[in-house]
């Protein structure tokens, strides 16, 4: 079902401003860089939605405004239970920008990412079985699921295409987003700056909504991209699409929103022995293998039934991705 009670929303309730927005849908950019990103070796995950966020902040100072009506919304729709009924079915267009052999991703490994996602999404991972026995009261079957719709490609001469959206603009050299009212459009390019992958919060211009991949990450994409290539990125950024924070909250002890996961400290990397203690109030467990955690891929496979329960709403009717809804 997707509920929690009005209790376990009002502990861990806050009110979200424009000030504060900056840091509640920000991606920590921790990373480890080379001056060629074809030789870049990435110690730590990364997404740049942080710089991405700031610029479209600067550009439409009411986005900060919508963000704050969309987790009103969300709330309330948590609280009476006005959420979707059934299967909630995203199709999936891939864009792929390369210049070369190894960026034109395969047909082949685009659907292993799709996979990826219907199983992360429908705790159908191998792993989930993992999750210990102290969450596994709160551990989440989503229910929502993927199907690939079309494949886009396009030759390109760029060797990196950063964070500005480039790749999304025709003008740039990129490829539009397809019915993005009614798909979730995703990019596979090369980003650069040891960025794994990005995506656009509920709000966002429609124009550049959708998640980009890095190709080295698109997927099961190889040993040789260890320890980001099981497909993981793509799950922690199409959480951030369906509106879930950093369960850190982007702030030392901060709040992701979600009444069911553990306060953090901050983010976790690599794979951290459990139980890993957090030093905020109540020194509680944290819950490292969660899919909004910075952790390698195959240290992370569960999301909560609170972000299940926020992540439904984004579909009902009056929600900011209700076309996709049913």
């Amino acid at each position: 079902k997707f509920f929690i009670t009005k209790t376990q929303v009002i502990m861990k309730k806050i009110i979200v401003t424009a000030f504060t927005a900056l840091v509640l849908f920000s991606c920590q950019n921790d990373q480890s860089e080379s001056a060629d990103s074809k030789v870049e070796a990435i110690a730590h995950r990364g997404c740049a939605s942080q710089e991405v966020l700031e610029a479209q902040l600067k550009a439409d100072p009411t986005l900060a405004i919508r963000m704050n009506e969309i987790n009103a919304f969300t709330e309330n729709a948590i609280l009476t239970k006005r959420l979707v009924n059934g299967k909630v079915e995203i199709p999936v267009v891939v864009n792929v920008l390369y210049r070369t052999a190894a960026e034109n991703i395969s047909n082949a490994q685009i659907q292993t990412q799709i996979d990826v996602l219907n199983k992360d999404f429908n705790a159908l991972n191998s792993d989930y079985n993992s999750v210990p026995a102290l969450f596994s009261g709160v551990k989440a079957n989503v229910g929502i699921t993927f199907v690939l719709d079309q494949v886009i490609r396009k030759s390109t001469t760029k060797t990196s295409w950063g964070t500005s959206d480039a790749m999304k603009k025709t003008a740039q050299g990129g490829l539009a987003p397809t019915s993005p009212t009614t798909k979730l459009n995703m990019w596979s390019c090369t980003i650069g700056g040891g960025i794994l992958g990005y995506a656009q919060f509920p709000g966002g211009a429609s124009a550049t909504d959708g998640v980009v991949v890095d190709p080295k990450y698109f997927g099961l994409s190889g040993a040789a991209n260890a320890p980001f290539n099981l497909g993981r990125t793509a799950t922690h950024e199409v959480g951030h699409w369906m509106n879930l924070r950093h369960i850190w909250g982007d702030a030392t002890c901060g709040s992701d929103l979600v009444s069911d996961t553990p306060t953090h400290n901050t983010a976790n990397y690599g794979v951290p022995a459990y139980p890993h203690y957090s030093t905020c109030s109540g020194t509680p467990v944290e819950m490292t293998m969660n899919y909004m955690d910075y952790v390698d891929d195959n240290a992370m496979y569960m999301f909560s039934q609170g972000q299940k329960s926020r992540m439904a709403a984004i579909f009902v009717t009056g929600g900011p991705r209700a076309s996709f809804g049913i």
